[in-house]
């Protein structure tokens, strides 16, 4: 089976503006869960959560972009950008490309402000504000500014969302339909997001801890992480050394609940097992686990217990670097993808941060201190979604 490689990556969270800012974040275990500052609303004194600290009219002068574009499309076009740089490729008519991209929540910033207006005053409000409104209008102002025609695709399916879009990008690959793809995820902030998961009582209003016995929720956060995928053939043309393939990935579902997992973990199970039979992989070959954890009550016993089930006595090391970035939502597949990427390459784990106390329905515990020099060669990225939308990634060193 032809192999698909990750040749470059872009990405933009509260833990950095770029792929190289993520890194060092990473490494110096600096969290970007703070006081909400952008978003206007009335939860900011006791809510917390991970902004990129860019207004929107900041954001728009650094992707080239109007600032009438939604947050979530800027926030794509400037990690999608430096992905397409990273790589060295150019969109020509040599290659097919294509830009799948996942988001959840759209153009719903310039949708607030409209309706704000509108209510007040029906004579009031600029329309255009919610003429990108829906999903798909982000991707295709970004596949537009990038000049990206052979195939735009965006997938929507909460959490796993990029992973899927990352998914499906290789599958167009292997398949022949394209040659090249960059793929992966974007969302940003909104009130409708925030009142959303407040109401399902969910959000933790400290910092939040994965993978700890006394979590409380999730901390929101928004960005965009985006992979350059690659046949072998368009690869041996590049004048960089590929050094990680995506050497698999599934989804599963086990159709459980709207919006929790089953407490078995019977499709982050599945999942995890697909994914691994494609990469051809035995499970004590996987090394680190880049972990779902939310950090809901949920979420984190539902995927260990999977994982116990999976891997039995011999667990590989593993953490969620939620802590670090809040839930992304339908980013963090993409950018899960790129701290994956940055383990392998840089022979690092990052911890599980504020984990103080282990889990006592499970038999390991995450990480919880920077390990350097640590031999990489296979991690497994889960992200896991409401509607029990299940998916695993797998990395490899080439």
């Amino acid at each position: 089976m032809s192999k698909i490689y990750l040749a470059g990556s872009g990405a933009i969270s509260a833990i950095g503006n770029n792929v190289a800012e993520t890194f060092k974040s990473l490494k110096e275990s600096k969290s970007g869960v703070a006081p909400i500052s952008i978003l206007q609303t009335q939860h900011a004194k006791n809510i917390p959560a991970a902004e990129v600290k860019f207004t929107n009219t900041e954001l728009a002068k650094i992707a080239g972009l109007n600032e009438s574009i939604s947050r979530t499309a800027l926030l794509s076009m400037i990690a999608a950008q430096e992905a397409l740089t990273d790589s060295t490729l150019s969109v020509n008519l040599d290659w097919r490309s294509g830009f799948v991209s996942a988001n959840t929540v759209g153009g719903m910033d310039l949708t607030e402000h409209f309706m704000k207006e509108y209510l007040n005053d029906t004579s009031t409000g600029n329309l255009q504000q919610v003429v990108n409104h829906d999903c798909g209008a982000a991707t295709e102002i970004v596949a537009k500014k990038l000049g990206i025609k052979n195939h735009v695709s965006t997938i929507s399916t909460a959490c796993s969302s990029s992973a899927n879009a990352i998914m499906y990008a290789a599958r167009l690959i292997k398949n022949d339909i394209l040659d090249w793809a960059i793929a992966g995820g974007t969302d940003a902030m909104s009130a409708f997001t925030l009142n959303g998961f407040k109401a399902l009582m969910i959000l933790d209003e400290n910092p939040c801890t994965p993978y700890d016995e006394n979590r409380k929720g999730l901390n929101l956060g928004e960005g965009a992480g985006y992979v350059v995928l690659v046949s072998e053939k368009v690869a041996a043309t590049l004048p960089k050394k590929m050094t990680v393939e995506l050497s698999g990935y599934a989804n599963a579902n086990d159709a459980f609940h709207q919006t929790a997992s089953s407490p078995e973990g019977k499709g982050n199970f599945l999942a995890m097992e697909a994914a691994l039979k494609m990469s051809g992989l035995k499970t004590n070959e996987i090394d680190y686990i880049n972990l779902h954890g939310t950090g809901t009550p949920n979420n984190d016993v539902s995927e260990g217990i999977a994982i116990m089930r999976l891997f039995g006595e011999h667990i590989p090391k593993s953490s969620s670097t939620k802590a670090f970035t809040g839930h992304t939502l339908a980013a963090c597949g993409g950018i899960e993808a790129i701290i994956s990427l940055l383990s392998i390459e840089n022979k690092m784990l990052f911890p599980n941060l504020r984990l103080e106390t282990p889990m006592k329905e499970l038999s390991f515990s995450p990480i919880t201190e920077l390990q350097e020099n640590v031999e990489i060669k296979n991690v497994l990225s889960n992200s896991f979604g409401f509607g029990g939308n299940c998916s695993s990634l797998i990395f490899s060193k080439v």
